[in-house]
């Protein structure tokens, strides 16, 4: 796979445990590694990816089979695309979370910090909101917010403070200008994490990441009892979110129980504890030494009391 590496391939088929007559949804087609190794185990079946990726959108093009459907959108919109080609129910949905290779290594998609690129970070070329606007206009402390939430940095308002200083001198236009930037902030040694989070920061709060996954987590209630829900994430704020939905059907808040102090969820988790790569698939591949997989199993409608 030269345009991306799927992450535990493996794992995330034996996940989803695939009927071939089933009907399946893979949220973040990507280059198509895990859509195509789904399309090999149906028969009868369909397969529903999605991607609002342009370039993901081209791949996808490649794919001459008379069980698959591609619908270039947000995964936050998957129950109306779904709708819209006439399915209501599904045996299982796959979530890949995060940055695809390919947009990594596309140094003018300015994900990576690698390269020196523009400062754009957008999943939906097609949407206004960029990185460049964020650091060049958000107030310093929205900027905090991001930089602490997002990016988990432990000196936030120390670096949202110093994109402010300098962008009142000059605008940051590149990913090496925001390095510069924050270089004198960041802690000796350990730049590159640093950057790493603060990239990861800018793109969660560019392409809205957290609210579409909350929506998309929600709508996966589309699954039919005792089909398969498998989420892989990159990151500890996504991990926490799919980690609560699984356990109380809410992504944050405290669960709810019912009349008899059942907890009231859509689904069971199948594994207590992430699924990650194993050394080997590290090795070959360094994006999946952060990867942590979840699955949740549908649970079966519980009669309701009559009495």
């Amino acid at each position: 796979m030269t345009y991306h590496q799927p992450v535990m391939l493996k794992e995330c088929l034996e996940g989803l445990n695939v009927d071939p007559e089933g009907t399946y949804v893979d949220v973040t087609f990507g280059g198509g590694g895990h859509s195509m190794a789904i399309l090999e185990q149906l028969k009868g079946g369909r397969l529903i990816s999605m991607d609002q990726d342009e370039d993901a959108a081209k791949e996808a093009q490649k794919i001459a089979h008379r069980s698959f459907t591609f619908c270039q959108a947000n995964f936050r919109y998957m129950k109306q695309y779904l709708k819209l080609h006439g399915v209501t129910r599904v045996n299982g949905i796959l979530a890949d979370l995060g940055v695809s290779s390919h947009q990594i290594d596309s140094p003018e998609r300015g994900f990576s910090t690698r390269f020196s690129g523009p400062l754009d970070m957008r999943m939906d070329t097609s949407s206004k909101l960029t990185a460049a606007t964020v650091v060049n206009t958000y107030p310093e402390e929205k900027l905090h917010k991001i930089f602490g939430m997002y990016g988990e940095l432990k000196n936030a308002r120390t670096a949202a403070a110093a994109v402010v200083r300098v962008r009142t001198s000059r605008k940051l236009v590149t990913t090496q200008d925001l390095k510069e930037s924050l270089g004198p902030i960041a802690p000796r040694g350990k730049e590159n994490k640093y950057f790493a989070q603060v990239f990861q920061a800018l793109r969660i709060e560019v392409n809205e990441e957290m609210q579409a996954l909350e929506d998309f987590l929600h709508q996966s209630e589309v699954i039919t009892p005792g089909g398969r829900l498998v989420v892989m994430s990159y990151h500890s704020l996504e991990d926490r979110m799919v980690k609560n939905y699984l356990a109380t059907g809410k992504v944050f808040g405290e669960q709810e129980k019912d009349f008899y102090g059942n907890v009231v969820r859509p689904f069971d988790p199948v594994n207590r504890r992430p699924i990650e790569a194993t050394p080997e698939e590290i090795e070959q591949n360094g994006r999946a030494r952060s990867a942590k997989l979840r699955i949740g199993e549908r649970r079966k409608q519980e009669p309701k009391d009559k009495s």
